[in-house]
């Protein structure tokens, strides 16, 4: 991967106040062509592979490929980018990899071929988004922006894209959905290489010692692990809310819609989030509890109408739930390292996330819409879990990772 650039981004021909502006443009293009992708892939993706022949078994088995991918390939991916300076070389080679993989995929039908063709693109497509979010948290840090309102682009832009596969997918064989996730793939690595080069950051002395101190800080242990435990509480939803809804007989865009409405609920918190004066664990508690009464009440099988309201959750369970990590990364590790904090995050992520959607495919072929139980019980876990690390993550920021 290429070293990041060293000239400044504010040459003589940029002004002060257009550099931080051309900053957050062109990240919020590519927020929003990597989040479209995925607002094509993560509602269709699964309806794609039944309508190829796939069994909800091996179904389990693929969309828990992306999570192993966190724990195993991504941190030795983000960990390279760090140490070369290379966050935006990474992000342009992973991104065009990525659209080169699903190319691939969409021409496999056989189980085992979707499969390794499916795990070869994700040790480089999971990556994306750690890569990319420590890339904004740098340019948060040196420009004074904030998170959400960079984040919320990407959040819009999966509307977009659900919402267009949706009216697509009455049109369309659901066989082919998987050229549209192709094509919003490669708009996406058309828009990284606008991405801006930043300057390589201060890095003190001991940034060797700091990088493992990471993972002996309890603070930082309680932050991936809470975020992980959360997140990782979607995966049933992520997994099987399409193609239950469709068994339900709801047609393609109105599973979009109900897509959409979560993430739009996601989209007002992103762009409330510099109003929030809560601390970033109590934020991180309100999206665990939500996602509690939001799986409860799913595992009822709801009405769409009910659902409808229930979807609006998603502003707290994942939305909040991010906003609050990332505030609580920023506060805890040291800016040199924010790479490398993302892919531990990632990888926690990954190792629970994994576990979950395995565990989901056998639970939802023998008991249906009973596995959002589990998923509940995950949820709860973690806010306990940061409730009682509220006191450390408020009082000590940066102590054993800080490496200076």
């Amino acid at each position: 991967m290429p070293r990041e650039s060293q000239i400044p981004i504010a040459s003589q021909e940029t002004s002060p106040k257009e550099a931080p502006r051309r900053f957050a443009t062109r990240l919020a293009l590519f927020y929003g062509t990597m989040f479209g992708m995925v607002g094509t892939h993560l509602p269709f993706f699964t309806v794609w592979l039944k309508a190829v022949g796939i069994d909800a078994f091996w179904i389990g088995i693929i969309t828990a490929v992306p999570p192993v991918t966190r724990f195993t390939v991504l941190p030795f991916v983000t960990a390279l980018a760090e140490k070369r300076h290379a966050l935006r070389g990474a992000i342009v080679v992973t991104a065009f990899a990525t659209a080169l993989g699903f190319s691939i995929l969409g021409t496999q039908h056989l189980p085992i071929l979707i499969f390794l063709a499916y795990a070869v693109t994700c040790c480089l497509w999971t990556p994306m988004v750690p890569l990319t979010d420590a890339y904004a948290l740098r340019g948060v840090a040196h420009y004074g922006l904030n998170y959400g309102p960079l984040r919320l682009w990407g959040s819009a832009a999966f509307v977009v894209g659900a919402l267009a596969c949706g009216m697509l997918v009455d049109i369309v064989a659901a066989r082919h959905l998987i050229w549209i996730i192709v094509w919003t793939a490669v708009l996406g690595a058309i828009a990284s290489l606008g991405l801006q080069p930043l300057d390589r950051p201060k890095t003190p002395s001991a940034t060797v010692h700091g990088a493992g101190a990471l993972l002996r800080d309890p603070g930082f242990i309680a932050i991936i692990v809470v975020s992980a435990l959360t997140q990782g509480s979607h995966a049933a939803y992520y997994t099987f809310a399409s193609i239950t809804w469709q068994a339900f007989g709801m047609g393609g865009l109105t599973i979009a819609g109900l897509w959409v409405l979560g993430v739009l609920a996601e989209i007002v918190v992103f762009a409330l989030s510099p109003r929030f004066t809560l601390a970033p664990a109590m934020l991180v508690v309100i999206g665990a509890l939500s996602a509690v009464v939001r799986w409860l009440i799913t595992a009822q099988e709801p009405s769409v109408a009910v659902l409808s309201v229930v979807q609006l959750a998603h502003g707290l369970t994942y939305g909040l739930t991010q906003v609050g990590t990332m505030s609580l990364l920023v506060r805890h590790v040291p800016i040199h390292m924010m790479a490398r904090g993302q892919g531990y995050l990632a990888a926690c992520g990954g190792i629970v996330t994994s576990a979950a959607s395995i565990v989901s495919g056998m639970v939802y072929a023998g008991y249906g819409q009973r596995v959002y139980y589990a998923m509940a019980a995950m949820a709860l876990i973690a806010a306990i879990v940061m409730w009682l690390a509220r006191g450390r993550l408020a009082h000590q920021p940066h102590k054993a990772a800080s490496g200076g």
